[in-house]
């Protein structure tokens, strides 16, 4: 963000700051002068001297070389005194991400972020709601020994869900929900007793923790969204398929928090209207089958 300030004003500021970061620093005139090819007397006018006047840009860039400072900052441009790579260091990181919720990381952002809303778009299925036989047709072929890692993994994070202080919004893709139920696409090949098994879970969690947790379906027609995760105000990661993207810059973390309103406020289907959705599906793949153990809809308990 750029900052308007009157050019005196400017001026008085940059010799503040400088003089800020020669004494952090311990950066004596001499020093300094010495780091950017100057005079001494020169930095000694830079910090003494008074007026709207304000050095010229190679000086300016050449003190905040030497100072481990932004240009930016020195002239009042911004009020983050870190240059650029330490800015980016700080708002993105870059870790590998494996196949299953078997990364500490993601449980210690969860744990990060307790008592805020966390916002969540799965890659697929979201891995703390599924059973543990899915789970096994899903990540075994993949991961091998480690399955039983991912399992409980996805075990923990539920676990904490359930006990955590913090909301937990899921907006997903309609078409998602209707390709697992019908073994179409992805999860073609998967048996019918795991996915009926399945859609009972979704039930059952759904009765048992709304309204903290609310799963919302929309429109891929419409709307995209790649898979990431919003950890209240705090950090915005993207899965990157083997990698995460993680952002903690709070422009770029309600840009995206933005976004996920949108998923929200455009969906098809609302936590509400889950449970009777599922029942419809439940119903289509399984006709003769009868009523699932859990067949209370939210939305009829709260009339």
């Amino acid at each position: 963000m750029i900052y308007m300030v009157d050019k005196r004003l400017r001026a008085e500021r940059f010799r503040t700051r400088l003089a800020k970061a020669m004494q952090e620093r311990i950066v004596t005139q001499s020093a300094l002068a010495r780091q950017i090819g100057v005079d001494r007397s020169t930095i000694s006018q830079l910090l003494k001297g008074d007026g709207a006047r304000l050095p010229n840009a190679h000086v300016v860039g050449a003190c905040a070389a030497a100072l481990g400072v932004s240009a930016d900052w020195l002239l009042s441009l911004s009020d983050r005194p870190e240059n650029a790579a330490d800015l980016l260091a700080h708002s993105l990181s870059l870790t590998e991400a494996p196949r299953a919720l078997v990364d500490q990381r993601i449980f210690d952002w969860h744990q990060e972020a307790a008592g805020y809303k966390i916002r969540h778009v799965p890659a697929a299925l979201p891995d703390m709601l599924k059973t543990r036989a899915l789970l096994e047709w899903e990540y075994a072929p993949h991961l091998g020994r480690t399955a039983d890692q991912a399992i409980g993994a996805s075990e923990d994070r539920l676990h904490w869900m359930r006990s955590a202080q913090s909301d937990y919004e899921i907006a997903m893709p309609a078409y998602e929900l209707r390709s697992f139920a019908h073994g179409t696409g992805y999860y073609d090949g998967l048996p019918l007793d795991i996915r009926l098994a399945q859609i009972d879970r979704f039930l059952e969690l759904a009765d048992q923790l709304y309204p903290r947790l609310r799963l919302y379906l929309f429109d891929a027609q419409r709307l995209y969204s790649a898979p990431l995760t919003l950890f209240g105000p705090l950090l915005c990661v993207f899965y990157a398929g083997g990698h995460y993207m993680a952002f903690r810059d709070s422009d770029r973390v309600e840009i995206f928090s933005r976004h996920f309103d949108t998923l929200v406020r455009e969906a098809t289907l609302t936590a509400r209207d889950l449970p009777n959705e599922l029942h419809r599906l439940r119903a289509e793949i399984d006709p003769g089958g009868g009523q699932p153990p859990h067949p209370r809809s939210i939305s009829s308990k709260r009339k």
